[in-house]
């Protein structure tokens, strides 16, 4: 296969110099031993791929319909070729970053330091923010997007799945009592923010509902509502990822457990292409691999 593949390379090389001599010299070459892989390939074809004059070589028909295949071929090699010399190189260069304000910090920031700590030849410009960011407008390598995305003309890595929970601190719950049902929302106070005015519930065998909630305070920082809720002002209606942490260490605890919003995919969006660089390869396997061992539990 790799004598075939060299005589394909030789093969474009005559097509491109027009002689088998500029061919040898390019490659190194002996012309009689390129003269004869020639020979040899036209065999094995059953064809004769150059019509030969005594200044230059121009392609028969048949050597002009494998010369656009031979194209195809050996950029396809080569892009393997590429991509594993990468992956033996240490990750290196600029990688810009985008992200949600509350997942960026709490998640992406800390891989970001992790892998600087790793790979002294890398850096990396991280930008929070909670409006969808445009990767060719804010010339971002990634972003990272909890929700659907639709544009074809990107690439999209699902990374997770996440979904809203309902949380409050143990002081609210103290002072106030815990939900046992939906229907009991309106009697508390809700954290409202952003553009989450209804919280569609999924409960027990799927059963859905909506809930307009209402409460005295609202910001449009989802980091914001996140603190108050922290503070004991109220419930909050948070993705799992914001919020796991909290869960964790018992600063929220979740309320109504049968009942979460529908589930996000978390992403990864960057643009197309036939070669993913090295530095973005590493940082989405350490992003999926720290989001996998996430714990959100709907």
């Amino acid at each position: 296969m790799l004598d075939a593949l060299s005589d394909l390379r030789l093969f474009t090389r005559i097509a491109h110099h027009g002689s088998i001599t500029g061919a040898a010299r390019e490659l190194g070459l002996a012309v009689n031993m390129a003269s004869k892989r020639l020979a040899g390939l036209e065999k094995r074809l059953g064809v004769t791929l150059f019509i030969r004059t005594t200044r230059q070589s121009s392609l028969t028909e048949e050597g002009a319909f494998l010369l656009e295949r031979a194209h195809t071929i050996l950029t396809g090699v080569d892009d393997i070729e590429a991509q594993f010399t990468e992956r033996r190189r240490e990750p290196h260069g600029l990688l810009r970053v985008g992200a949600p304000a509350a997942l960026g910090r709490r998640v992406i920031a800390p891989l970001c330091a992790a892998l600087m700590a790793q790979w002294p030849n890398l850096r990396i410009d991280l930008h929070l923010s909670d409006r969808i960011a445009g990767l060719v407008d804010e010339s971002l390598d990634v972003v990272i997007r909890i929700g659907a995305v639709t544009d074809s003309s990107l690439r999209i890595r699902k990374l997770a799945d996440s979904c809203r929970v309902i949380v409050a601190s143990p002081d609210y719950l103290a002072r106030y009592g815990t939900p046992l049902s939906p229907e009991v929302l309106s009697r508390h106070d809700v954290l409202r923010y952003g553009s989450i005015m209804d919280w569609e519930l999924i409960g027990p065998s799927g059963r859905r509902m909506t809930i307009r909630p209402s409460g005295r305070l609202y910001t449009d920082s989802g980091d914001v509502a996140h603190d108050w809720a922290r503070m004991g002002l109220g419930l909050i209606f948070k993705s799992g990822i914001d919020v796991a942490q909290d869960l964790s260490d018992g600063t929220l605890v979740r309320v109504l457990s049968q009942w979460h919003g529908e589930p996000a995919p978390v992403s990864a969006i960057y643009p197309a292409g036939r070669h993913m660089p090295h530095r973005l390869r590493v940082f989405l396997d350490l992003v999926t691999e720290r989001l996998r061992n996430e714990v959100y539990a709907r």
